[in-house]
């Protein structure tokens, strides 16, 4: 198979997809809230952790948040923060690590390119310096800005991969432990 068929084929499949989740938030979009996830999760009662893994790897390829998941896990898992911490980290690298490599595959460097000329060149002359992993961490902890960004520019530019990770890791590990500690103290106050 060449490149070309493996990018359209996954391309139409990324698509398909979001596309599904969008009709399914217009149908219904309370099975998108925090209380479905859990009530969810829960019918699976032997399997639950297993299923909360699995949702938690896979949530980055729909560019979904991985906050409300975590929070998910605080809620269905208080006895294991732990346990729930190192899921949502390894979830968070795993999807960091896709977008990275599936970015120029996707098309993504083109999009963003011709649709933020100023703002990429701009991210690519941060992510090439060479303390750029400094940048990666402090856009990985400041919550309120998405991660899959970052990791997409990254791989786009051709950042190192091991600064891209690494940074992504510092950032996210303060900020996760930061949900699920806080979390558990808020749980702990109903």
């Amino acid at each position: 198979m060449n490149s070309h068929f493996i990018k359209k084929t996954a391309y139409i499949f990324w698509v398909l997809i979001l596309v599904l989740l969008a009709v399914m938030y217009f149908v219904n979009s309370s099975i998108f809230t925090s209380e479905y996830l859990i009530n969810f999760i829960k019918e699976f009662k032997s399997e639950m952790m297993l299923v909360y893994t699995i949702i938690s790897l896979i949530r980055g390829f729909f560019l979904l948040p991985s906050t409300p998941f975590i929070l998910v896990g605080v809620f269905l898992f208080p006895e294991n923060l732990f346990i729930v911490l190192i899921i949502s980290i390894i979830g968070i690298l795993f999807s960091s690590t896709a977008l990275y490599y599936f970015s120029d595959l996707l098309g993504f460097s083109i999009f963003l390119e011709g649709k933020y000329p100023k703002k990429v060149a701009k991210y690519k002359k941060m992510l090439s310096h060479p303390k750029a992993i400094f940048y990666v961490i402090a856009w990985s902890f400041f919550p309120f800005i998405p991660t899959d960004v970052i990791c997409y520019v990254a791989g786009i530019i051709k950042m190192p991969f091991k600064n891209m990770i690494l940074g992504i890791f510092i950032g996210e590990l303060v900020l996760v432990t930061a949900y699920v500690y806080f979390g558990n103290e808020i749980v702990n106050l109903f």
